[in-house]
């Protein structure tokens, strides 16, 4: 018998399990991710490909009646809030089971200077009242418009993509470039666009990682903002447990 697993993707993890749930069960489960569609030129995983959004809770449902899905693993960016919360609520409606891939949280160690926020609009507040001139926001190309009022100070932005439309920011530089980076590189950037504070959410995982090292090398502050709470549910940090748990539904 072949199970149908849905996997809401677009991130690292997502890539590694689609690979090795399809190495490891074979012809016995049939492997669909879906993109967003946001990333011009994504990278693949294996098995099949759906791209583009489901139109809310009700059109995921329908797909995964449609599709006769048999369990959905969301591991989506621990910022995709909205479509995570969709497909809660969708496998609920339908009775498909769900785990939630969370990749772990970054932990502190001595020497770091972080401070927790909320929102993109706490993080352009605490970086006027940080007194910082120079400053490296690294949280994609979304939700800017909190900082363009920041105008006397100067933003190194990195995104993967070029935006679509210009940044709403004053004094800014444009860098694209996608992880995983190392921690000269991200040193080496620092230390070259003068930067005294580092903007970043609170993403966890190892690619983009490094700068948090580098910024901690440099002495320098790091404003972290936290992550949507998760919709309830079964919830693993990893890919391995996630292959674990396919295992006990599907056998293999």
């Amino acid at each position: 018998m072949t199970h149908r697993l849905l996997i809401l993707g677009g991130t690292a993890e997502a890539l590694d399990l689609a690979a090795q749930a399809a190495a490891r069960f074979g012809a016995a489960l049939e492997v669909t991710s879906t993109l967003a569609g946001r990333t011009q030129s994504p990278r693949l995983p294996a098995g099949r490909v759906r791209m583009g959004g489901f139109g809310g809770v009700d059109g995921l449902a329908a797909f995964l009646r449609a599709e006769r899905t048999d369990a959905l693993i969301d591991a989506t960016h621990p910022f995709a809030a909205t479509i995570s919360r969709h497909a809660a609520e969708a496998c609920v409606i339908v009775g498909v089971a769900r785990l939630a891939l969370v990749r772990p949280r970054w932990r502190m160690v001595p020497g770091d200077n972080w401070r927790f926020v909320a929102n993109n609009d706490d993080a352009a507040e605490a970086i006027a009242e940080s007194g910082a001139r120079r400053v490296f926001l690294t949280i994609g190309g979304r939700g800017l418009e909190p900082f363009a009022r920041l105008a006397d100070r100067c933003f190194l932005v990195r995104m993967i993509e070029p935006p679509t439309v210009p940044l709403p920011l004053a004094g800014d530089r444009l860098v694209l470039a996608r992880g995983p980076f190392s921690v000269d590189a991200e040193r080496t950037l620092m230390e070259a666009a003068r930067i005294e504070l580092v903007v970043s959410r609170a993403s966890g995982g190892s690619a983009t990682e490094a700068k948090l090292v580098a910024a901690r090398d440099l002495g320098l502050p790091v404003i972290l903002i936290e992550r949507p709470r998760s919709p309830p549910g079964e919830t693993v940090d990893g890919v391995e447990a996630a292959l674990g748990w396919l295992a006990a539904r599907f056998g293999g």
